[in-house]
């Protein structure tokens, strides 16, 4: 944004480049604009007094005046009021037809007694220089330029600057703000749509067109976990479809952890191969381990006892029976020819 203080037309044009260096760089300094003469502050009397003052000592030194004329037009400047430009003297019409600056916007002369303001390399009338939309006077305004329009900061803020989408208000610039997905917000806008708080910079979770702060949505949306009934934040396993921390899911016999391992369960109560084995599975007749059938194994069962597959053998001969005839002879299984040699 811009802004000037507007020169004074009694003002030199030393008291210009005063003005315009002490406006942060804004304002643009004319050197080629000359400066007024002092006799052009002065009251009538004083120049009146002056004049004839030159006029009787030119008249006393040699009974003819001395010739004071306009530089353009050689009309006599005693007793008129002039301005001295590149060390010459003019009159005010010459003056204003030789040097005056022209009006950006009217296009009409500057004269020396009107009050001229310019910005970069354009010069305005006083109250020339307004805003381009609302047409207020900028000559005391901050104002900034688009495509070579004046606008002054509300006009602009108006046009150009975002809007917040809960407020509906422009975000002025320089004022703290919040964007996501192309829209905007004053800070104080982006609120949690749960406890109406202002996230300002912490995080937030989006759910459709409303936004939560974390305690928040986890209150609201997140899954509990089925054991601890705590807050299920990232990851778990589910079981049954309740959600489990990882931590939580574990074997109901030996307590380790079950996420990532194979496991089983007895009354929807999970346990680990080895605990289900011990607690659960029916044992083998030979070598009295678990039979528990997991990992694609395959046992024998007879009466009401189980082998493993590999387990079932001749008592006597250790031949394998699978698939073949045997004979049970009390404890013992025996093949046909161990049998026959009974």
């Amino acid at each position: 944004m811009y802004s000037f203080l507007p020169l004074k037309p009694s003002e030199s044009r030393n008291s210009q480049k005063s003005a315009a260096k002490n406006h942060h760089g804004h304002l643009k300094n004319n050197p080629d604009r000359p400066c007024l003469d002092e006799r052009i502050n002065m009251s009538d009397d004083e120049r009146d007094e002056q004049s004839c003052s030159r006029t009787e000592s030119g008249l006393g030194q040699d009974k003819m005046s001395e010739r004071f004329d306009c530089d353009n037009c050689k009309e006599s400047l005693y007793g008129r009021k002039y301005i001295q430009a590149e060390d010459q003297p003019y009159c005010i019409p010459c003056y204003d037809s030789l040097f005056a600056n022209t009006c950006d916007e009217c296009k009409e002369l500057i004269g020396h007694d009107s009050r001229e303001l310019f910005y970069e390399d354009r010069h305005y009338h006083e109250h020339c220089f307004r805003c381009f939309r609302c047409d207020r006077s900028l000559a005391d305004e901050p104002f900034t330029s688009q495509d070579d329009a004046l606008l002054c900061n509300d006009c602009y803020c108006n046009e150009f600057s975002s809007k917040c989408v809960a407020c509906d208000k422009t975000v002025m610039p320089g004022t703290r703000k919040l964007e996501y997905a192309g829209n905007t917000w004053h800070e104080g806008c982006f609120t949690c749509h749960s406890c109406q708080q202002p996230i300002g910079s912490k995080s937030f979770i989006p759910d459709k067109d409303e936004h939560y702060c974390v305690p928040c949505y986890e209150n609201k949306f997140a899954p509990r976990c089925t054991r601890c009934k705590q807050v299920l934040a990232k990851g778990g396993v589910t079981y049954r479809d309740e959600p489990w921390h990882k931590e939580c899911f574990v074997c109901t016999g030996c307590k380790v952890q079950l996420a990532g391992q194979h496991f089983t369960s007895r009354e929807d109560s999970p346990y680990c191969l080895k605990c289900f084995g011990n607690l659960y599975a029916k044992k083998c007749e030979s070598c009295r381990k678990p039979i528990t059938g997991f990992g694609g194994g395959k046992y024998i069962s007879f009466e009401e006892r189980q082998w493993h597959q590999s387990c079932f053998t001749c008592s006597r001969c250790s031949v394998s029976l699978v698939g073949v005839g045997f004979f049970p002879d009390r404890d013992q299984i025996l093949c046909r020819d161990c049998n026959s040699n009974l």
